[in-house]
């Protein structure tokens, strides 16, 4: 109805605030740059914060790191090793300004780099989490290392 992001999640959202604002709970605004967006296609889209151009648009230099599902073996384990972990930060300030998931169960993933985003992480400390392996989830941690050049497997 308000338009907007069309997908359930941000719908729900909206309306716990519609709801909390009703009961004069005064709750919090949302934050559309911290929701993650998914595609639930095959291969699986999701994203949170800016692409690397619309970065640049606002006047970032950026740095970038990317690393490819199929140097991660549980990827491979399930077959499906196309795609990548995309994660754009801010040069001078190192703050995350996005992150972009194409492959495997991303929609599942994506969360983490929305609270990395909430929490304002950096691509180290999100590198330095460890990361469970074999998973899948070990691709963004590659990627983070990846900005600054440092990826293990890739």
């Amino acid at each position: 109805m308000i338009g907007g992001l069309q997908l359930a999640h941000v719908a729900s959202h909206e309306g716990i605030t519609a709801v909390e604002h009703l009961a004069d709970q005064k709750p919090h605004p949302i934050d559309y740059n911290l929701i993650s967006k998914c595609i639930y296609s095959s291969p699986e889209i999701a994203s949170v914060g800016l692409t690397e151009q619309q970065a640049k648009d606002e006047g970032h230099e950026v740095k970038v790191g990317k690393f490819n599902f199929r140097a991660i073996g549980k990827a491979l384990v399930y077959g499906e090793s196309d795609g990548f972990v995309k994660i754009i930060a801010d040069k001078e300030t190192d703050d995350l300004l996005g992150v972009h998931m194409i492959g495997p169960h991303v929609t599942d993933m994506i969360s983490e780099a929305g609270l990395a985003k909430v929490l304002d992480a950096t691509p180290w400390e999100i590198a330095h989490t460890i990361h469970p392996h074999p998973s899948l989830s070990e691709a963004i941690g590659e990627a983070a290392l990846a900005v600054d050049g440092k990826a293990i497997h890739g």
